[in-house]
């Protein structure tokens, strides 16, 4: 039963309960140490979930989940800049986001095609050269936005914009009271997109990504496009990356750009 269960997922369940066992004893409730915990899962699950396409078709860790949130951040800034906010704000942030997600996935999955077994180091250099660039594009970038540029000078994004009067908290507002103490939207979402991911593997195009992740030169003995399945990948990474970022920001009501 241990072997099936997975060492490394009962270290991990020994150090979660050791922690609330200990929390009383550091002045934390309990009560208030598992609604933390939950709200960190709601938080950041979908961030999560955004690893699995391209580890399940053999790319590796996406370590250019930077690109997703970049995306995700210039589909949230747009959607700003655009005056939208509420409900309707948070689905065009999601919209354009993908849009961007989709073009940088794209790029991304061509060059790691090319790159074959040094992924990893490729994938890291693009990730932090993409954070670099972003910080220079956000201080020339047009936004006029009052609330997103610096006061003084009159351009360039602020470090931290917050988006407490624009979508924040949009998920869970749905649901009323109960979710001060349990994230039920993002919890639902989250459950919609990996129910969706879920079937998505049970497709021709998911079982050929999983294919080519077991063992690529009897995919394309097989006749699948290993360099398609891979790009596709790297795109559903890309897209559920930037997706995350905008539920995470709505939740944490703030934007980092630096």
């Amino acid at each position: 039963m241990l072997k099936k269960f997975g060492l490394p997922r009962l270290i991990i369940l020994i150090f979660l309960i050791s922690t609330y066992v200990i929390a009383p004893f550091v002045g934390i409730p309990i009560t208030t140490a598992l609604s933390d915990t939950i709200i960190r899962f709601g938080m950041n699950a979908i961030l999560v979930l955004s690893l699995m396409p391209m580890i399940e078709s053999g790319a590796g860790l996406n370590f250019g989940m930077p690109l997703g949130i970049e995306a995700g951040l210039l589909g949230a800034l747009l959607s700003i800049e655009l005056g939208f906010s509420g409900f309707i704000g948070f689905v065009l942030a999601i919209i354009l986001a993908m849009i961007f997600a989709f073009i940088f996935g794209w790029a991304y999955g061509a060059i790691l095609n090319k790159v074959k077994g040094g992924e990893m180091m490729i994938a890291t250099y693009i990730g932090f050269s993409s954070v670099a660039f972003m910080c220079i594009m956000w201080i020339i970038l047009p936004f006029r936005k009052p609330d997103m540029i610096w006061a003084y000078g009159g351009s360039g994004l602020r470090t931290t914009i917050s988006v407490e009067t624009y979508w924040k908290g949009v998920l869970n507002n749905i649901f009323g009271e109960i979710s001060q103490a349990i994230p039920v939207g993002e919890i639902i979402f989250f459950l919609i997109l990996a129910f969706l991911m879920w079937l998505f593997f049970r497709t021709r195009s998911g079982l050929s990504m999983s294919a080519v992740g077991k063992n690529e030169k009897f995919a394309q003995a097989t006749g699948i496009n290993a360099d398609k399945s891979r790009k596709q990948s790297v795109i559903i990474s890309t897209v559920i990356a930037a997706i995350g970022i905008i539920v995470y920001q709505q939740s944490f009501g703030l934007s980092n750009f630096i």
